[in-house]
């Protein structure tokens, strides 16, 4: 059967039109006009189209009233068929592009504007629109516990002494208490003061609002939301007592809400992609759905009965696991097949699809550029594309049932892919297995678990045994998670970018033209030889791609967590649990940093900490602008570094000065910072006063001592009492300034030392690097051996991997120094927290 796609075209250039003026707002309105006269013309076309040509002769056999109009003449109804999709083609565009035009102003009035631009501090309350997120937690700064994010409405603004209603989408960056967090409900209002700032162009929010201090609550959600935000908790809170992993996961199955699922669970979740269970998408829908008319069924009640119950539950279902935009994807192309169903008139799938894109994307064209909304759509095609074709492919070599279960995940994977490589530039080795692993057990999660959530306040008894239920589906999908992260080669890299969409793209259609082929001889020549051209074309294109860091990054251990990067004179070191990143210091220079960023696939920084304000520390920048969480940083000399500061919170980064004592957790990593101490005299600013930070967890310690002298290596040691560890950025690029009891203490398996060639200062030096061999630490060096790359041991009592970007010069004969590609180094033995 052949997929109807008269509508594809037009939902297709929808989407395209909304993502690009919704980035390029002045020329909106010309392009509407412009549009809309497209689509006038098309259609006029397509209209004299219609009307037969007559030669002279016919006019006159038409006077003399002997005249029959021709048939018409062969292909041109398939012309007029044309004409008419081209001219709902523009207008499609063209109404995406009205709404936009219509509804720029009223997204960022003059007001909101004007504060932004004089950075005044203003209050404004907001509508939450979605669920806070916790960015950060932190110990030690005064009257701080945490820092959430959350979308939302801007309502009101206050500035100058005047009052403003407004409507502007915004993104809330606050932080929060205990007490807060409690008025972070959905439909809640909260009043905060802060500055403001113009998101960037296309975003879906118009600004970005950095609060100074909690939310104050204000008042509560309306009726038709609390009690979905009053269920959603009582479930969360039931599930909590489950134990393990199961009871953490079930309710993203049920209900699509992951607040309790750690950050290794959902790396582990993402690695073997399965994260997609716990997003609400048309399964979940189709599941309500089904049972839903099922039950209508065995009552007997009318189908339209059973249509409006299903469209009254969806709502409900709907509004209870919040309206994300693949939700509402999901929910509007559910009413829309219910609806069709209900006149008699149902379609296929692709046109509902298409249908449900142009409608949403009318309602708001700023879904164009959202990725839920992107990979729900793709993945739903994929199913009604190439869920079929698939299925009879692969049916020539295994049974037909087999080949339907592969073809589910295998269809969505490849229509996502493209999107999938832009959020993660790799693609998922186990993918399509894990998911035929976890396929079974996720309808049963889902379906007991929002049933067991929906009889919870009326039932409970009851509802804890439908939880029990639900807990083993889910237990069994974490165990698959897990299992499946921890084979070798789970995620293969790939370039990110415009250069990894490309080829992504190119690949997947080269695979689909191989699947598709028919068979035969010919067929069977054809196919190999076109195999042939594409390994061929692999083995080039990544080639080719060495130079921009892939194939380095190909041989990077799975679970590495400390990256060196290559940069110069200079320190920039990452570290990293799952996708969660920290990076210490940027560098001289944004460019070579930017570059190490881009291999590491990494695009925002949820902890930043600039140790001091010199420029080889400072320098790169601008490479992570507008891409930081949280900044720690020393205190600032003078009217310079204030203006970091300053750019870094325009920026969107919460800025901390820090201090001993101050620690937090990256991910399921916990850090704590050792020096400088806060309100001592001395010691507190340049080299001397170098933040110095720790971090614990994953089988490593590591500490990072910025360009500490040896004096204040001795007072932090005195201070702090660091342990041994098995990870040490050695201090100041490798100078004589150290202190050999500092070292010693820490013992450290590896030594970090950022450098660049022919320095000019002779770092590092033979006494430093004789220090290090002398206490048992081997020194890895970036000017000689690249970007540093290290993972932990893979048991406990193991050995360390240490990656090197190139090949050390063998007649160098510097003490300390290590072979080149992958090392390995006993770690030290049970792992403690520094200091």
């Amino acid at each position: 059967m052949t997929a109807d796609l008269r509508l594809a075209a037009p939902a297709a250039a929808c989407w395209l039109t909304a993502g690009v003026l919704c980035a390029a707002p002045g020329q909106v309105a010309a392009a509407a006009g412009l549009l809309w006269l497209g689509s006038v013309a098309a259609i006029g076309i397509g209209l004299v189209d219609r009307w037969p040509r007559r030669s002279r002769s016919q006019k006159g056999s038409q006077l003399r009233g002997r005249w029959r109009a021709p048939a018409p003449a062969p292909g041109r109804p398939g012309w007029r068929a044309l004409w008419g999709t081209l001219g709902v083609t523009f207008a499609a565009a063209a109404l995406v592009a009205t709404v936009i035009a219509a509804t720029a102003s009223a997204r960022l009035p003059g007001e909101v504007r004007s504060a932004a631009e004089r950075h005044a501090i203003v209050t404004g309350t907001v509508t939450i629109g979605t669920m806070a997120a916790e960015t950060q937690s932190f110990q030690g700064f005064s009257g701080f516990s945490s820092r959430v994010r959350f979308r939302g409405t801007l309502t009101e603004l206050r500035l100058d002494g005047r009052t403003v209603p407004v409507s502007v989408p915004v993104v809330v960056f606050a932080e929060s208490t205990a007490s807060a967090s409690r008025a972070l409900e959905i439909g809640s209002s909260v009043r905060l003061t802060g500055t403001v700032q113009v998101a960037q162009p296309g975003d879906a929010a118009a600004v970005l609002f950095f609060g100074r201090g909690p939310p104050e609550a204000g008042t509560g959600p309306p009726w038709w939301l609390g009690w979905a935000g009053e269920l959603r908790h009582g479930f969360s809170d039931a599930a909590s007592r489950l134990p393990g992993d199961g009871g953490d996961l079930l309710p993203g199955l049920a209900i699509g809400d992951t607040t309790a699922v750690s950050d290794e669970l959902d790396g582990e979740m993402k690695t073997s992609s399965l994260n997609h269970l716990t997003a609400v998408s048309g399964a979940n829908c189709a599941v309500v759905i089904a049972s839903i008319m099922l039950l209508g069924g065995a009552l007997r009640l009318r189908r339209g009965v059973r249509i409006a119950l299903s469209l009254a539950v969806l709502v409900g279902f709907v509004t209870l696991v919040t309206p994300e935009p693949s939700v509402l994807r999901a929910g509007v192309m559910a009413s829309v097949v219910l609806l069709s169903i209900g006149i008699g008139r149902p379609g296929g799938g692709v046109p509902a699809l298409a249908l449900v894109v142009i409608v949403l994307l009318a309602g708001d064209p700023w879904l164009s550029r959202n990725y839920g909304f992107a990979l729900s759509v793709l993945a739903t095609a994929g199913l009604l594309v190439l869920a079929g074709p698939v299925t009879r492919a692969l049916s020539r070599w295994m049974p037909t049932g087999l080949a339907a279960l592969i073809s589910i995940p295998l269809a969505a994977q490849l229509a996502c892919q493209p999107v999938l490589v832009l959020l993660s530039p790799s693609l998922p080795l186990y993918g399509v297995p894990a998911n035929l692993l976890a396929a079974p057990a996720a309808p049963l999660a889902t379906a007991v678990g929002l049933l067991g959530c929906l009889l919870l306040p009326w039932a409970p008894g009851l509802a804890g045994t439908l939880l029990g239920a639900a807990w083993l589906p889910s237990a069994w999908i974490a165990a698959v998670a897990r299992t499946t992260a921890a084979l070798p080669g789970s995620r293969l890299p790939w370039p990110g970018g415009a250069v990894g969409l490309t080829g992504i793209v190119l690949v997947t259609l080269l695979v689909l033209i191989l699947v598709f082929r028919q068979a035969g001889a010919r067929g069977a020549r054809r196919r190999t030889a076109a195999l042939a051209l594409l390994l061929a074309s692999l083995g080039a294109y990544s080639g080719s791609l060495i130079g921009t860091g892939v194939g380095r990054a190909a041989a990077f251990p799975d679970d590495w967590q400390i990256a060196a990067c290559d940069i110069g004179q200079g320190d920039a070191v990452v570290v990293r649990d799952g996708d969660r990143y920290a990076l210490i210091d940027v560098g001289p220079d944004p460019k070579p940093l930017a570059a190490c960023l881009r291999t590491l696939g990494i695009d925002r920084i949820d902890l930043l900490v600039l140790t001091h304000y010199d420029m080889d520390h400072i320098g790169g920048i601008d490479a992570v602008l507008g891409r930081v969480d949280t900044a720690l940083v020393g205190i600032p000399e003078n009217d310079q570094d204030r203006r970091l500061h300053d750019r870094l919170a325009e920026g969107g980064a919460l800025l901390r000065q820090s201090a001993r004592g101050d620690s937090g957790a990256l991910g399921g990593l916990r850090w704590e910072i050792l020096w400088p101490v806060r309100g001592s005299p001395v010691m507190q600013v340049g080299n001397p006063g170098s933040v110095t930070i720790g971090f614990d967890g994953r089988g490593i310690r590591s500490l990072f001592l910025g360009d500490l002298g040896e004096e204040a290596q001795d007072a932090m040691s005195r201070a702090s009492r660091p342990a041994a560890l098995d990870v040490v950025k050695v201090a100041h690029h490798g100078s004589a300034d150290q202190s050999p009891e500092l070292y010693a203490r820490l013992r450290a398996t590896v030594g970090l030392i950022g450098v660049g060639a022919d320095n000019g200062y002779g770092h590092p030096t033979d006494a430093l690097l004789d220090m290090l061999s002398g206490v048992g630490t081997t020194a890895f060096r970036t000017d000689r051996q690249g970007m540093l790359v290290v993972a932990p041991a893979a048991q406990r009592g193991g050995a360390l991997t240490v990656w090197t970007e190139k090949v050390p010069p063998r007649a160098s004969g510097s003490p300390g120094e290590w072979e080149p590609g992958r090392a390995r180094q006993p770690a030290r033995g049970p792992v403690t927290g520094p200091g």
